[in-house]
């Protein structure tokens, strides 16, 4: 479908159109470069405090930026391209000058995704989209369905995580810029992978943000978020930020045939107006791309709220998938132990888990142990495939303070156990880059902020973790040192070497299950706690049944026959189909079937098909 941006450098056959939103300015400028051409241009006020004009002879590659009021020179705050960094000039890039090549692709359903989140900077040694084109064969023979990038607008520096970007439509030019992305996004379109891209629509980051240069009510001191102001959602004023927001949204779709965004942090959104903005988001979306289409809003959101993923006609948003971190923390207090901060209102024990798995979320509206306050929502008319469940991702690994992956802090057999329960949950899975084959490399925080800002962060993360005894001041990785960003960097040759190549096996057999069998493709689930840390997982379509029994725990022993849930159907028996603790994938101790009686020896996954005796 032809969409044309409406804010920005629109360059076309003769010349290209300038437009930016400016209300309480009275004059803006472009001032525009090219080649020996240079020249300063007067854009004209348009009734709803827009400015534009069209300037003939300019096109593609010319360097430009407006002048408000007479002030210095500042980037378009929707440039497609900042080749210079936030600070410099914007660039004027044509969208249709790139060659697609996949016509025929439509995208990945919600209930055949798995995703794989990945920072572009560590992903490969040279931190680059091209860089990962060389990986997505890997990734198509691991067998996941969707890489997430972690956020890719334009931020200072060239590392990062991200969350602080203030060119929200422009690539960061140390990836690859505009042209490296559209080229991952063919090529993975090709390998048959969608892309989906973490947005950040909260906030932006302090340095190189100049939106209110042109307008202060971007923003309103109405709410406050971790991170100071809030954008301006449903104030005085704020049709056009909140436009500014879709048309982002509409852009990637769009520009880039991405496939989808991950809304960071929706509850730091505030948004009090009717339609809230992300449901005026999911309408338009949906409005502006070809039925066929398979686009998907996946919010995070701390909220436990099912109206995210209702939709519209029960006056839902009508997102299509929520991060849904409950499962992570049971089964890493499980694992660990763990009780610091927000683990402490999670028990980690088999009953609470089963509960998690059945509802979506724990917090369904009871009071959480810390703030005593209520909690979430019932779910039960969510489909499963709405939560998106993980064992770790970019936040539950790189908010420690050293990085640690769940397999530095627990045995083999107990990551093993873990991820085999990620992957056989009907649930949507989540993995993080190098999750699959164990990667020794942390994930730590790191900046590339200017001097000042930056002892400020490194000061404040080491303040962060004062308080805990396992942690010493200056020990504390400093973020805007250029070694922690190499550090996080991850080494796919590791994948050849044990232990990581079993692992990296029992990952790839997990995910063809999950791909293959009838059973792990839709149909009912049940779950029930067989032990103090066991649980058992039924997966069940017409004429196939699973079960699958997941220790986190010590030794366990389960009773086949102790409940109806456990037994075979009528005229089967249940018969093994994978053991995590095989030697295939590493393990020492498999478990030990003795009629009815199953013995776990530790940390074990074991998956049993009904076969006819």
């Amino acid at each position: 479908m032809n969409w044309e941006m409406p804010i920005g450098a629109q360059p076309d056959a003769t010349g290209t159109r300038f437009r930016v939103w400016a209300p309480m300015a009275r004059t803006v400028e472009v001032l525009v470069a090219q080649g020996d051409r240079r020249g300063s241009y007067a854009l004209a006020r348009e009734p709803d405090g827009y400015f534009a004009a069209h300037v003939a002879g300019i096109g593609a590659g010319a360097c430009y930026s407006y002048r408000v009021d007479g002030g210095d020179p500042r980037p378009d705050p929707a440039a497609r391209a900042q080749p210079e960094g936030p600070h410099g000039p914007s660039e004027v890039v044509d969208p249709a000058a790139f060659s697609w090549h996949d016509a025929g692709w439509h995208g990945v359903p919600l209930e055949d995704l798995v995703i794989y989140e990945l920072h572009v900077g560590c992903a490969t040694p040279s931190g680059t989209f091209d860089g990962l084109i060389a990986r997505l064969d890997n990734l198509v023979r691991l067998g996941v369905t969707a890489i997430e990038l972690m956020p890719v607008a334009q931020f200072p520096g060239r590392r990062g995580w991200g969350y602080d970007g203030v060119d929200l439509f422009a690539p960061h030019w140390a990836y690859g810029g505009p042209t490296g992305l559209r080229r991952l996004v063919d090529a993975a379109h090709a390998c048959g992978l969608a892309v989906l891209l973490d947005v950040v629509y909260n906030h932006l980051g302090p340095d190189g943000n100049y939106l209110r240069v042109f307008s202060p009510t971007y923003f309103t001191d109405r709410y406050q978020t971790p991170w100071g102001e809030a954008v301006n959602m449903d104030g005085p004023g704020c049709r056009p930020v909140r436009e500014f927001f879709i048309t982002n949204a509409l852009y990637w779709a769009h520009e880039y045939h991405l496939d989808g965004l991950r809304l960071d942090a929706v509850h730091a959104i505030f948004d009090e107006s009717t339609p809230p903005i992300l449901a005026e988001l999911a309408t338009r979306l949906r409005a502006a791309l070809p039925p066929d289409r398979h686009f998907l809003l996946i919010a995070e959101s701390e909220a436990n709220d099912p109206q995210l993923v209702r939709p519209a006609q029960r006056d839902g948003w009508g997102l299509d998938g929520v991060w849904a971190d409950d499962f992570h923390h049971q089964v890493r207090v499980a694992l660990t132990g763990e009780q610091d901060s927000y683990y402490a209102d999670y028990s980690g024990n088999a009953a609470d888990l089963a509960t998690t798995i059945r509802r979506g979320w724990f917090y369904t509206g009871q009071p959480t142990l810390r703030s005593g306050q209520p909690r979430g929502a019932p779910a039960d008319d969510i489909a499963a495939a709405h939560f998106v469940y993980c064992i770790q991702n970019h936040d539950q690994v790189g908010n420690r303070a050293f990085g640690e992956r769940l397999h530095h802090q627990v045995p083999l057999a107990a990551y093993r156990a873990a991820s085999a329960l990620l992957l056989l949950v009907p649930q949507t899975p989540l993995l993080w880059m190098g999750q699959e084959w164990a990667a020794s490399t942390p994930f730590l925080f790191f900046t590339d902020h200017n001097q000042t800002l930056g002892r400020l962060v490194t000061e404040g993360r080491r303040k962060e973790f004062a308080a805990f005894s396992a942690f010493a001041g200056e020990a504390i990785p400093d973020p805007q040192a250029e070694a922690t960003f190499h550090r996080s960097m991850l080494r796919w040759e590791e994948r050849e070497r044990e232990p990581h190549a079993a692992v990296l096996r029992l990952y790839q057999d997990l995910l063809a299950l999950r791909r293959s069998h009838p059973a792990l493709r839709g149909g009912s689930f049940s779950v029930q706690p067989v032990g103090e840390r066991a649980i058992a997982l039924r997966r069940e379509a017409p004429g196939h049944h699973l079960l699958a029994l997941v220790n986190l725990g010590g030794p366990t022993r389960v009773d086949l026959a102790a409940s109806p849930e456990l037994t075979p159907p009528d005229g089967t028996a249940w018969l093994p189909l994978l053991d995590t603790e095989d030697t295939r994938y590493g393990g020492q101790a498999p478990a030990r079937r003795d009629g009815t009686l199953l013995s776990f020896a530790g940390p074990a996954a074991v998956m049993l098909q009904a076969r006819r005796t």
